[in-house]
């Protein structure tokens, strides 16, 4: 039983943390598709005028559905890890698959200029995070 301990704190931390890389998701969902167009949320990804983030809020908006899948994802390997046999599998292949893909559009964000990289540390760093823990555990 000792043994396994590790194994099952690597599960616990994986979960946790997968649970905060989905829920940083719905908030950028909510961002960009729900509150666009307020000054003080499109000011926050560069956008420096109402015409601009009026032009781009279509992409926007699509952008954050994106999110919320990715979250979603996410959040329903998190329930299915907690269980046994396929399910666990299952759970552990969304998990995987999502945090890989939050991980992915977090180095993207990266190279895509100095100014970003703020937004892409906090989309990179936990979901890479619970990649590492869930495929460890």
């Amino acid at each position: 039983m000792v043994h396994n301990i590790p194994e099952e704190f690597m599960l616990i931390a994986a979960q946790i943390v997968a649970t905060v890389a989905a829920l940083l998701h719905v908030v950028f969902f909510v961002f960009e598709s729900v509150l666009w167009m307020r000054p003080s949320v499109y000011g926050r990804f560069g956008i420096a005028s109402h015409e601009e983030a009026a032009t781009i809020r279509s992409m926007a908006y699509n952008q954050g559905f994106y999110n919320l899948a990715l979250a979603g994802g996410v959040l329903v390997g998190v329930v299915l890890l907690a269980q046994s046999g396929s399910a666990f599998t299952a759970g552990k292949t969304a998990v995987i698959f999502g945090t890989a893909c939050m991980s992915i559009a977090g180095i993207v964000l990266a190279s895509t200029g100095r100014s970003y990289r703020r937004a892409a540390s906090l989309q990179f760093f936990p979901a890479a995070l619970a990649l590492v823990l869930t495929i460890a555990a």
